[in-house]
């Protein structure tokens, strides 16, 4: 059986098992290097993820608006997130510069330390558990494909953040605020 690809595939002639896949890695993935962060650090890998955005961001602080669409989150999602941050000392709430009616998370003394700490058992995290298990020669291939993606979506739902831009690559990336965590940890 041939099967079509695209938006006009019938979702019988569709071969799911490269989506189930993705699915499945992703969910394994996040859950085991959220147990490392909890485990090491006290930390979700939510929590990192948005230490890590506000670290990289100017000034080390993000609208809430743009925190909640760099996390995926609703905004009543990033409050509570933020709200629990703000209950540990790692992050401040204040009111937007430039806008007084808007709010701003910026990351504490406190929050950066954290981040330090955590950065070491996240990029393991990285390496063991997404790395370990793919051929050098695939990947490549597989950031292409997930770029295709992500692209893809981003043209038809408006700007978003480029793939390069996110706590994925800045994660690991040269030069990037959170390699600067790794190195002063």
């Amino acid at each position: 059986m041939t099967h079509e690809s695209g938006p006009n595939a019938h979702p019988a002639d569709l071969d799911l098992g490269p989506w189930r896949a993705f699915l499945r890695a992703h969910a394994r993935v996040a859950r085991r290097m959220d147990e490392d962060l909890r485990a090491g650090h006290a930390l979700s890998l939510q929590e990192y993820e948005t230490l890590l955005h506000l670290a990289e961001a100017p000034g080390r602080r993000l609208r809430m608006g743009r925190l909640a669409d760099s996390l995926l989150l609703s905004k009543s999602g990033v409050t509570r997130l933020i709200d629990r941050l703000v209950d540990d000392g790692l992050v401040e709430r204040t009111s937007c510069s430039s806008d007084a009616r808007g709010a701003e998370a910026s990351l504490t003394g406190s929050g950066l330390a954290r981040l330090r700490a955590a950065s070491p058992t996240h990029l393991a995290g990285v390496r063991e558990h997404f790395y370990a298990a793919i051929d050098g020669s695939d990947i490549p291939v597989l950031e292409r494909a997930l770029d295709a993606v992500s692209e893809r979506l981003c043209a038809t739902d408006g700007p978003c953040e480029h793939v390069a831009d996110g706590p994925g690559a800045g994660a690991v990336g040269p030069g990037s605020e959170a390699s600067e965590v790794r190195a002063r940890a």
